[in-house]
């Protein structure tokens, strides 16, 4: 979730077609379950175009969307436009900063699927995001968010180098292809910045290009333990797969289920 109402302006576009396009994503089905179980309200903090929030007000559920992205907010708003009226009435939406919001109220579930936190890049900036998710979280509630577990042998490693990432057809003779740039890497401050580039084709003849650079913070588990403990979290669970495998060293994610601290 980077600063600034027009964060993701060119990425939007492209957002949906992307990840339906890669292989299944699993995360939504465990934040959909898990708001299940809640029973709802859920509080879903970077909504983005409502990949888990849509999925979850199908299923019944009420839910809340926070997000500072404007182009990824008016999606979602035209894409609920299209939904029934009782999937329109389940959710609702609120535009801010993950590291400052106030809603005034709590929920038995707060979320924080696909990793916002990894567009926090500061030990300030980290603690002030769980803080102000701990702070809407109900007495009995949980905290559920997600980072990936990172493989420092392989952070450094084809720097520089453009990679084809996803390709879909949005219409027919149409093909749009993403590629993603890994540009540097700060290893002292644990974040890389990215350049995405969207490349669409007719009949194989590319017509247009569009690119967003990207940072992302990546964390070690005793670094998010410290991060807890300064937000008044303490772990309920935690998986190193959206199957709720043990964490463990050759985990692909860290997720985690938080309470706040007696």
């Amino acid at each position: 979730m980077p600063s600034g109402i027009d964060s993701y302006r060119v990425s939007a576009k492209y957002y949906d077609g992307a990840y339906s396009s890669m292989k299944d994503p699993v995360d939504a089905s465990f934040y959909v379950e898990l708001a299940k179980a809640s029973a709802g309200p859920v509080l879903e903090i970077g909504c983005g175009t409502g990949r888990v929030l849509i999925p979850t007000a199908r299923a019944g559920i009420e839910i809340l969307g926070v997000d500072n992205s404007a182009p990824m907010l008016d999606i979602l708003k035209e894409k609920l436009a299209r939904e029934d009226s009782h999937v329109r009435h389940k959710a609702s939406l609120h535009s801010g900063d993950m590291r400052e919001f106030h809603l005034n109220r709590q929920f038995p579930l707060v979320t924080m699927p696909f990793r916002p936190m990894q567009h926090m890049y500061t030990v300030e900036d980290q603690v002030k995001a769980l803080t102000s998710a701990a702070a809407h979280v109900a007495a009995d509630g949980q905290l559920a968010f997600d980072v990936f577990y990172p493989k420092f042998d392989r952070l450094a490693l084809h720097i520089g180098e453009e990679q084809l990432e996803a390709e879909w057809s949005p219409a027919p003779g149409t093909m749009i292809r993403r590629y993603y740039r890994k540009d540097a890497i700060d290893q002292i401050n644990q974040n890389f910045t990215l350049t995405f580039f969207f490349r669409t084709l007719r009949d194989g003849e590319l017509v247009s290009e569009e690119a967003e650079t990207l940072k992302m913070s990546f964390y070690t588990y005793p670094h998010l333990q410290a991060l807890f403990l300064l937000a008044g979290l303490e772990p309920v669970a935690e998986y190193g797969s959206f199957g709720k495998a043990p964490l463990h060293n050759n985990s692909e994610e860290m997720i985690f289920l938080l309470r706040r601290a007696s």
